[in-house]
């Protein structure tokens, strides 16, 4: 009788001990096993404001970003992620990690920054509309923002805003504010400008504003490094002298056609700021976005006599012909007009 008590005992010691063990080699199981694949289909993982859990956990599985939907909703709940603990962001998702390290991962809100380049645009509005495609915020919405409260965090206007933005490749959080987005450019801008290219601005008598909108100009004459600060010398020297900079990229910019190759007298008409064919000095702003090297040839730019410069034709390669009187100029400029109508370009 005793042994056949002691024996129900131990069984049942044993199918305790079993029950529990399959238990917690079930639990271990759902938290520690591999639960995203070893090749992610995806890395990324869009967190956007206001989500849920179950909108993160069908992003994930979507995205075949896991294995196991269940076991994920298993450990979220034991490790308290629920709709009031998700954190918006951009996550990359690690390869060949459990439940409860991809838990750990989304619940941190660590996520991971983006490389955003920015350059090679002609105004705010295109600028917004790049940098909307990259980010959760709102291209309309950062244009609005930027409209409503940037003047006067800038100190600028709506023809200058451009000058504030120079052009590099930075690294933005996903879910960046319009604000915060503003704020990092205007902090980029004051790094950029330091003692010693602010000093060369007063050198030659120009604002940041006048520096930048001149170098807009240059950047649209030409792509060839090597002639930017003679460029830059000419058109300094034309506004010293009061002659107007009758610079053709401002002409195109005030028609609002890019497409235009060859500016015609026609052209020439146009009635506005920009057009410095028939307003003296600099236009009211930036026509383009430039290059730190054409920002650095203004500020550098190059003492000589010349006032004038015409485009080569291709075959005499790269850069442009200056000169230093009317006639010479002529002379080049006729050359490149034969180029032009020999190549067919009549526009």
């Amino acid at each position: 009788m005793k042994r056949r008590i002691l024996f129900v005992f131990l069984s049942l010691i044993l199918i305790t001990i079993l029950i529990v063990g399959f238990r917690a080699w079930g639990a271990y199981r759902k938290a520690f096993s591999i639960n995203t694949p070893s090749t992610l289909p995806r890395e990324v993982l869009l967190i956007p404001t206001g989500a849920a859990l179950n909108d993160v956990l069908d992003s994930l599985e979507i995205n075949g970003q896991i294995l196991n939907r269940s076991f994920l909703e298993w450990t979220a709940a034991k490790m308290n992620y629920r709709d009031e603990t998700v954190k918006k962001g951009r996550y990359i998702i690690p390869a060949g990690v459990s439940s409860k390290d991809l838990i750990t991962l989304l619940r941190s809100g660590n996520q991971t920054p983006l490389s955003i380049a920015i350059h090679e645009v002609r105004s705010i509005e295109q600028l917004c509309g790049r940098v909307g495609t990259k980010l959760e915020l709102d291209s309309f919405a950062l244009w609005q923002w930027i409209d409503l409260h940037f003047d006067t965090m800038a100190g600028t206007e709506p023809a200058t805003r451009l000058t504030r933005f120079i052009p590099n490749t930075y690294e933005f959080y996903w879910t960046v504010t319009p604000e915060e987005f503003c704020k990092r450019m205007l902090k980029e801008n004051d790094r950029f400008w330091n003692e010693s290219r602010r000093s060369s601005a007063l050198a030659i008598g120009m604002s940041i504003e006048e520096v930048y909108t001149l170098a807009s100009i240059i950047e649209k004459e030409t792509q060839y490094n090597p002639e930017k600060s003679r460029m830059a010398g000419v058109y300094l020297n034309r506004l010293r002298l009061g002659i107007p900079l009758q610079a053709d990229p401002t002409v195109v910019f005030a028609i609002g056609d890019f497409t235009i190759r060859r500016v015609l007298t026609a052209h020439l008409q146009v009635d506005s700021p920009y057009n410095t064919y028939q307003h003296a000095g600099l236009p009211p702003g930036p026509i383009y976005m430039p290059s730190i090297a054409s920002i650095d040839a203004v500020l550098n730019a190059e003492d000589h006599d010349y006032l004038y410069f015409c485009a080569r034709p291709a075959n005499e390669g790269p850069g442009h012909a200056f000169a230093a009187t009317l006639q010479a100029h002529n002379v080049n400029a006729a050359r490149y007009q034969r180029w032009l109508n020999a190549e067919g370009i009549f526009r």
